[in-house]
């Protein structure tokens, strides 16, 4: 067994890099590979944003000459120094059922973090604030929603085998068309937009919500304002997580709270084109973007993946208005009539509380882990 730190100019190695998880998951059906070109920009140093302020590093793990396992560990300057910490990220785990592979590749990342001056490290947790976080502990039997983790159940005992600790848990849940939402909520959001003089914002156009998307960095930041875990962004990763979200989106799923014309809260939901990515293998090309376009008119699926409100909001009736939108994305327009919210951690729960006493049935469950390095 070798553990190799990758080359990411070495046109081989990248290739390991991306295709070990077909392997693994080759007889999983619920599996859902990522877009191809957005797991190759990841790996490039000269087009990805992360690595304009923060660095990573890439292993793998081989036996006799065969790619077993994959490991990225990051070191995310602007988290840490939000946050004043010393943290390293691990992401982008696959193994094999090898704890000798899995071990070479921890020990490794642990390597690397430790002499770049990183006192711990956590995780799964990625480069942006669209990655998915956590291990899957509960759900298996579920497709995951786009870009949500997924995992065979027997990462857990690798990772926990290897002195991580759990430090919390982050839930999904299902929301259908059928679900009975209580009115006076929606009658609570009307009247907190009339009393503090917010509206919603909708799009019809994918222009129209390009010119929105521009103000998604002040909004997102401001929402961190107080709170701590989370990760300011840049000019140039909202430019690219735009360029994601637009080519997929349906306009009249994002929605933005605004009073006058700053917006102070948002909803961010999408179609979700799971189904279309394991027929495409996450391609695009040459024809994989037919049936991704013909996914997207037809699914009845969506996400719900990002909701907030800027400090000075919060508390103040921003949360009914954020939840009626939510609901209103499912039940307003007939093509939809499914839809995933997407990881709220476990220690909201009052929150937690609030959607399953609307029916919010809560069906995934993803672990974080911990581990210092000192």
């Amino acid at each position: 067994m070798e553990i190799v730190q990758i080359d990411l100019t070495n046109r081989k190695q990248v290739r390991d890099f991306l295709n070990l998880p077909f392997r693994i998951y080759r007889d999983v059906p619920q599996w859902v590979p990522a877009l191809e070109g957005d797991e190759r920009r990841r790996l490039n140093l000269k087009r990805y944003p992360f690595y304009k302020h923060s660095t990573a590093a890439f292993f793998l793990a081989y036996r006799d000459g065969l790619p077993v396992g994959r490991l990225a560990v990051l070191d995310n300057h602007l988290y840490n120094d939000h946050n004043h910490e010393k943290t390293a990220f691990f992401t982008l785990f696959e193994c094999e059922s090898d704890l000798e592979s899995a071990g070479g590749l921890f020990e490794s990342a642990f390597g690397w973090a430790q002499r770049g001056g990183l006192n711990k490290i956590i995780g799964p947790k990625g480069f942006t604030a669209l990655d998915g976080l956590g291990l899957l502990v509960k759900g298996f039997e579920r497709r995951p929603a786009l870009g949500q983790p997924y995992n065979p159940s027997y990462y857990l005992e690798l990772v926990e085998s290897l002195g991580f600790e759990q430090t919390s848990e982050i839930v999904s849940g299902y929301l259908g068309e059928n679900i009975q939402f209580p009115e006076r909520i929606h009658e609570l959001a009307v009247r907190i937009q009339e009393r503090r003089g917010l509206h919603i914002a909708r799009f019809q156009t994918r222009g129209e919500l390009r010119a929105a998307l521009s103000h998604l960095k002040a909004l997102y930041n401001g929402a961190l304002e107080g709170t701590s875990g989370g990760t300011p962004i840049t000019d140039e990763e909202i430019k690219t997580l735009a360029d994601q979200m637009l080519w997929f989106a349906d306009p009249n799923l994002i929605k933005f709270v605004m009073k006058d014309k700053r917006p102070v809260g948002f909803l961010l939901a999408y179609p979700d084109i799971s189904a279309a990515l394991q027929k495409t293998k996450g391609r695009l090309f040459p024809f994989g973007w037919v049936t991704i376009l013909h996914e997207l008119r037809t699914t009845d699926r969506i996400n719900i993946n990002g909701a907030g409100m800027i400090e000075e909001y919060r508390g103040l009736g921003g949360t009914a208005i954020l939840y009626s939108e939510m609901f209103k994305s499912v039940v307003e327009n007939p093509h939809y009539r499914h839809a995933e919210v997407v990881q709220i951690g476990m220690e909201n729960d009052k929150m937690q509380r609030e959607m399953e006493n609307f029916g919010v049935e809560f069906y995934k469950i993803h672990r974080m882990y911990q581990k210092n390095l000192l």
